[in-house]
């Protein structure tokens, strides 16, 4: 009986403290030994239960190992219907504030990475995408009388750069302020028709629909929540506008989370594409492109559902 494995997998405080934080965010198991200040194979026995019982799951990434709970099915609905009943307990909402805690050190983190190599961003670009001009492809992929475009995460501006006469406006979005400053000095007194804005990925400051065309380049991998910044895409993108996403494919080279503060180790083709059509995108074109350092990048663009829109590619 389903309800009675269900029962049995969280009846404990400890399991029904992660079952909580785990069904608002995915943590890897080093993070929740942080948060309830357990030993790890403490953890990690609770969080096999769990999953065996079917209401966690879990997710490698390199080394790394994340859980967060089901997102559908009955384990889901069950998870759903208790946790209903844990949010206004006071110890619970300390564990959601902790984990929120989390999230956002890892955010400061990755932000802290940027600002400190910020100076040497573009020649680590060109370390890995060697020959490889992205900046052509990604002026291709820009429709013919395009009014707004915006490039997300947009770091020195050497895209806007490129993409400058190919639309009316351009928009560039990046969280770390030293590299928003490398990229006015880039166009000094030049910035006509130019608007770089501080801000978050996974909060954009852009209107609803604002955006004709978005790009967002070797950005995903860097995020802790991507799915949540490609909802944001979504709602900031025109109906019928397009979004050109790049990011790694996936891949198993550790070191880069080091040397380039990654956070994903690449993604699957099919778990880029699974998201974008969550979020009532629409692929239109495709590639696969190698890279230096045995690397290769997935460049897909996507449009935002609406009835006659014009063709497209890469």
């Amino acid at each position: 009986m389903k309800a009675l494995r269900y029962l049995k997998a969280l009846s404990d405080e400890t399991r029904l403290r992660l079952a909580l934080v785990l069904f608002h965010y995915e943590l890897s198991v080093n993070e929740l030994v942080s948060l309830l200040s357990m030993g790890q194979s403490r953890i990690s026995r609770h969080l096999k239960i769990l999953t065996e019982a079917g209401l966690l799951q879990s997710r490698r990434d390199g080394l790394w190992v994340f859980y967060s709970a089901e997102t559908e099915g009955e384990g889901h609905e069950f998870l759903s219907s208790v946790i209903a009943f844990m949010q206004d307990d006071e110890s619970c909402r300390a564990d959601l504030d902790m984990a929120s805690r989390i999230i956002e050190e890892r955010a400061l983190k990755t932000r802290q990475f940027f600002n400190e190599i910020a100076d040497d961003w573009d020649e680590m670009n060109r370390e890995i995408l060697g020959d490889f001009s992205l900046p052509d492809v990604i002026l291709r992929a820009v429709p013919d009388n395009c009014g707004v475009a915006a490039d997300l995460g947009c770091g020195t501006g050497e895209v806007l750069e490129h993409l400058r006469g190919a639309c009316r406006e351009l928009i560039g979005v990046d969280d770390s302020p030293r590299m928003l400053e490398l990229a006015r000095r880039r166009f000094g007194d030049n910035m006509n028709g130019i608007s770089l804005r501080i801000g978050e990925l996974d909060y954009l400051p852009l209107r609803d629909g604002e955006a004709d065309f978005i790009c967002i380049n070797l950005v995903l991998h860097h995020l802790s929540r991507p799915s949540t910044s490609l909802g944001e895409i979504a709602r900031v993108l025109h109906p019928g506008g397009l979004v050109l996403v790049t990011d790694f494919d996936q891949h198993t080279q550790e070191s880069m989370r080091t040397m380039y503060g990654d956070r994903w180790l690449g993604f699957s083709l099919d778990e880029l594409s699974a998201a974008l059509v969550k979020t009532g995108l629409t692929i239109v074109d495709y590639r696969r492109q190698p890279v230096k350092k045995d690397l290769a990048l997935h460049l897909i663009l996507a449009r935002k559902n609406a009835p006659g829109a014009p063709s497209a590619g890469l």
